[in-house]
């Protein structure tokens, strides 16, 4: 049987391991928070914004004489040749007779054949954003889904080990439990809000 020296050691130890895994992984934390964080920030607004890219729209022309003359299959590779896009055509209609409609990677092309008129929108990633949008959604997968994953993880622990940083008034058993029920109550809220 335990004596009372050696149950208080055994309770100093395990508040003293807590402390330390929670002190750790919220270190180890830190990064990957930063980046679902601000991802997730971008992601929510999705409807306002695109997180991803951004658009910029270009108007130039070209001399529509020569396209005149030449074949169908032509057309396309000419146009692209006039305004300098170098990225290999995905695909191309003519939504009109005298307009045309080319799709290259990230850009969009409209030309009016019988003016000149040429019009651009290409879609630009965000620089930092579009690189944190694309692990935070996973689109990665592979050795990514794994590590995301051990990080979901690492959450749940520090969660959990973070009730039981504080003792007394401040702890789990005082306002701390007040908090963790908020904490719980407000996802709970808003699905029965909404559900």
């Amino acid at each position: 049987m335990l004596s009372l020296k050696d149950k208080q050691n055994q309770k100093i130890k395990w508040r003293k391991w807590n402390k330390i895994i929670h002190r750790d992984l919220g270190y180890l934390c830190v990064g990957l928070t930063m980046l679902y964080a601000i991802s997730g920030i971008a992601v929510n607004h999705i409807a306002d914004w695109n997180p991803n890219y951004r658009l910029e729209r270009l108007t130039s022309s070209i001399d529509p004489e020569p396209l005149r003359t030449l074949p169908p299959q032509q057309l396309a590779p000419a146009i692209l040749a006039a305004i300098g896009e170098s990225r290999p055509l995905v695909d191309s209609f003519r939504p009109q007779p005298d307009k045309m409609q080319l799709f290259v990677k990230e850009n969009t092309i409209i030309v009016n054949l019988k003016t000149g008129a040429v019009v651009q929108e290409k879609s630009m990633p965000r620089k930092g954003l579009h690189q944190m949008n694309f692990l935070h959604l996973n689109h990665a997968k592979k050795l990514w889904t794994w590590f995301a994953d051990l990080y979901a993880l690492a959450l749940f622990c520090l969660a959990l080990t973070g009730m039981f940083v504080l003792r007394g008034k401040n702890g789990i058993t005082g306002r701390g439990a007040w908090l963790t029920g908020a904490g719980v109550f407000m996802p709970l809220f808003f699905l029965w809000l909404y559900v």
